[in-house]
């Protein structure tokens, strides 16, 4: 298979495999728009990742434009999902924290599966 068409049909696989876990997954206090947010920020996310750009709050913030708690809410609930994984890194300065993120483990295992078959 072409690495053209293995890359669309992983990208694809992303795709089905967050909207299952968002939509199919809801919060008892969780509204069908926070959950399309998620599912928005995952795909700006996994780009981000492609790239190899950091997922930190303010990189979400400088491609999205969305405000800091804006972008803090809706990374906040992918953790709590599960979907994300955080971690606490140097800022950019070198002198404080910052929050890093990653798409986890759990989700990559998923992946990694669905993507083989």
């Amino acid at each position: 298979m072409t690495r053209a068409l293995k890359t669309q049909w992983h990208n694809l696989a992303f795709s089905g495999l967050i909207l299952h876990e968002i939509l199919d997954h809801p919060f008892e206090d969780e509204t069908p728009q926070a959950r399309l947010k998620q599912i928005g920020m995952m795909t700006i996310l996994y780009t981000m990742t492609q790239a190899h750009q950091p997922l930190t709050l303010s990189n979400i913030v400088e491609i999205t434009e969305l405000t800091r708690s804006g972008a803090k809410e809706t990374v906040d609930l992918l953790v709590r999902r599960g979907i994300l994984k955080e971690t606490m890194v140097k800022n950019s300065m070198g002198r404080g924290t910052a929050r890093q993120f990653e798409i986890s483990e759990e989700i990559r295992q998923k992946l990694s599966a669905f993507a083989s078959t």
